[in-house]
């Protein structure tokens, strides 16, 4: 979802656009008091509408795979947000973890080039082997989802793979800074000689 910062910021910018627009108007036409008491409405609407609305475009899991990579982070997790309720506790603090890593992402894949094969694989990651993993376990029948089979429940099977997907995710993230860094580490380097060599050090 839309952050509390955010939600803030567009609450008073869209305000204080509403104040400007009456004052510009009252310049030319008197608002009264109907005027006024219709501006102070359309402030509580639109503040309320900022703070509580919802910004975020429904997702179905199946959308997922489709996204644009810059948007899949934002997009899945808001997709995980929906499913959270339906998952056993110790999922539901994995899969906010998991939430918190694809914001952390969601800026790196903005330049990242669709064509990569890091591209590819976090595309399959987060945009099919994620929602895949939570299907499945949501057709497990309540009353099985903690009864050990093989060893291991449902509950903690699906535990453990989320915990390899925040692995993998956090992996992939400091994989593709590892680039960003190995860049500005190489144009330092550049800059260094290229200036040792003009002033002659």
């Amino acid at each position: 979802g839309t952050s509390v910062g955010k939600r803030l910021a567009l609450a008073a910018g869209a305000d204080l656009a509403i104040v400007v627009a009456a004052i510009l108007i009252g310049w030319f036409v008197p608002l009264g008091m109907g005027g006024a008491l219709l501006v102070g409405a359309l402030l509580i609407l639109v503040t309320l509408f900022a703070l509580f609305g919802n910004f975020t475009p429904t997702v179905r899991a199946e959308q997922l795979p489709a996204v644009p990579l810059k948007l899949l982070p934002t997009r899945t997790g808001a997709w995980l947000d929906t499913q959270r309720k339906a998952l056993p506790a110790p999922a539901q603090t994995l899969v906010d973890g998991i939430g918190v890593r694809l914001d952390m992402l969601s800026p790196q894949l903005a330049t990242l080039d669709e064509q990569q094969p890091a591209a590819a694989e976090l595309r399959k990651l987060i945009g099919e082997q994620l929602p895949e993993l939570l299907r499945d376990y949501a057709k497990v029948p309540p009353a099985l989802r903690s009864v050990a089979r093989n060893g291991k429940s449902p509950d903690a099977q699906l535990a453990d793979s989320l915990r390899l997907i925040d692995e993998e995710i956090g992996e992939m993230s400091e994989h593709i800074a590892q680039g960003d860094l190995d860049s500005l580490a190489t144009r330092g380097r550049f800059l260094e000689i290229k200036y040792r060599d003009e002033r002659g050090v």
